[in-house]
């Protein structure tokens, strides 16, 4: 059995709630990715969101409002779908099809951010193509 803990990256990009979406852009831009965890704050780094490229495009652009002013918190996703650490693999690969994710955050106790499965984890370390391929399929269908 193939846990979340053997295939997460550890190296994680955050950051906290009362940042700027003009910070997370430039975050987003600096590192390449769509993607940007929300922590309470650097110490415990408790999970309580999430802000992708595109919720900047819907939230704060589309809306008219600042970059420079606008919080993370306004624009951030709070219904988080994670996994644990020691679940199996197959728990989040079928999260990641039901809610069509490209990406799961792992969590310890108390929602505390360990890591994060990406779509491209599960096809390079799960040595399982007919399940990796059905949900990668499912998940492109969004």
């Amino acid at each position: 059995m193939t846990k979340c803990s053997d295939i997460m990256t550890e190296e994680l990009v955050y950051c906290m709630p009362g940042d700027t979406v003009s910070e997370v852009a430039r975050l987003m831009k600096k590192e390449d990715i769509g993607p940007v965890l929300i922590v309470d704050n650097g110490d415990n780094k408790t999970l309580v969101g999430i802000v992708t490229d595109r919720d900047l495009v819907l939230k704060v652009i589309a809306e008219g409002l600042d970059p420079k002013t606008t919080k993370v918190q306004d624009a951030m996703s709070k219904k988080l779908v994670t996994c644990y650490a020691d679940d199996d693999v197959e728990q989040a690969m079928s999260a990641m099809a039901q809610f069509q994710l490209r990406r799961i955050p792992v969590v310890g106790e108390n929602m505390k951010l360990m890591g994060i499965i990406s779509q491209a984890d599960v096809a390079t370390r799960v040595d399982e193509p007919e399940k990796t391929g059905e949900v990668v399929k499912e998940i492109s269908q969004s």
